[in-house]
């Protein structure tokens, strides 16, 4: 069965509920996703698909942030001090945990649930990760730099990147851009608002939306790559942005991430510099960072290594009026 991360991470939301994996009727809440990623059999019980799931989910979630992966056992009620029998008494444990409110604490849920279906389909593909479970071990961004100019009639930006080869026969990059949806004015985007072209380095072979706000890129190399073997690729992107930040929340590790961004006038009234924030925060206004001063140009110029994936990585800015964003992957 051809597993999607999107079909399994919601088959995991619909598990949290209750008591987690500890509930009666784990047999009806499983469904084919999650059959398939744990190797459940039609004629498991309840006990047995317990626990194939408790085993699949702990090999699984080292593999997360320490925050996320504590936000997930709690989900499932696997994290020894969030034992309680009802979800919302653990979304509360994760909350003062995490010395954030109960709508934080979900969220953290919900992200770190995608994060771990993407890591479950990983590890069941024959392209995925190692016996350790880690995600991304195929190949890693060694260098990633990125100029952004938002002074243009439509946001532009150029994407350099340089990528490592930790397998044998890399023929295909999963890349990915999120637009991040306006919830000041219930925005939603659209596939048509991003554009991009690949100036050198591949082909796209597909783009599909991976959710509401974000789109996958499929980059066809022009050969396969060895183990260790390096390969540039060059990026022209183009989009409506929709909220005042821009951030890498890389999907495989990142050893150098350089970000130049090219302010309109008048500048903004300030602009912070994230880094390793959850993606959700990077919007968020109590999120602090270093304060950056645009210099004479209307520019700001940020360096970033050894970068986490599931994190994000970038600036945040205040403008005068109405903002814009984006993330790439």
């Amino acid at each position: 069965m051809n597993v999607s991360a999107v079909d399994l991470a919601g088959e995991l939301k619909l598990l949290r509920r209750g008591r987690g994996i500890s509930a009666p009727q784990l047999a009806e809440r499983a469904g084919p996703a999650l059959r398939a990623v744990c190797l459940i059999a039609e004629d498991d019980g309840n006990a047995e698909i317990r626990r194939k799931v408790t085993e699949c989910v702990t090999r699984w979630t080292p593999a997360l942030p320490d925050d996320l992966r504590t936000a997930v056992l709690a989900a499932f009620a696997l994290h020894d001090e969030a034992r309680d029998a009802f979800y919302q008494e653990r979304v509360r444990w994760l909350a003062r945990s995490l010395v954030r409110d109960d709508r934080t604490a979900r969220r953290r849920i919900d992200e770190g649930i995608e994060r771990l279906a993407e890591i479950a389909v990983a590890s069941t593909s024959e392209s995925g990760p190692d016996s350790h479970g880690s995600p991304s071990t195929r190949w890693h961004t060694e260098e990633l730099r990125v100029a952004l100019a938002l002074d243009q009639p439509v946001p532009e930006g150029f994407e350099f990147r340089r990528i490592v080869a930790d397998a044998d026969d890399i023929a295909e990059l999963d890349l990915a851009m999120t637009l991040t949806k306006s919830a000041n004015h219930g925005e939603s985007f659209d596939d048509k608002d991003l554009r991009v072209e690949v100036f050198h380095g591949g082909m796209l072979a597909e783009r599909v939306m991976e959710s509401s706000d974000r789109v996958g890129l499929a980059l066809r190399l022009p050969v396969p790559l060895h183990r260790q073997g390096r390969h540039e690729i060059a990026l022209r992107f183009r989009a409506d942005l929709k909220e005042p930040h821009f951030v890498c929340v890389p999907r495989h590790p990142v050893d150098f991430f350089d970000l130049h961004v090219r302010f309109p006038v008048p500048v903004p009234v300030e602009v912070v510099q994230l880094e390793r924030v959850f993606q959700d925060d990077a919007s968020d206004e109590a999120t602090r960072g270093v304060l950056l001063t645009p210099d004479a140009s209307g520019e700001v110029h940020v360096q970033f290594r050894g970068l986490a994936p599931g994190f994000a990585y970038g600036v945040r800015w205040k403008p005068a009026d109405q903002g814009l964003s984006g993330s790439a992957n």
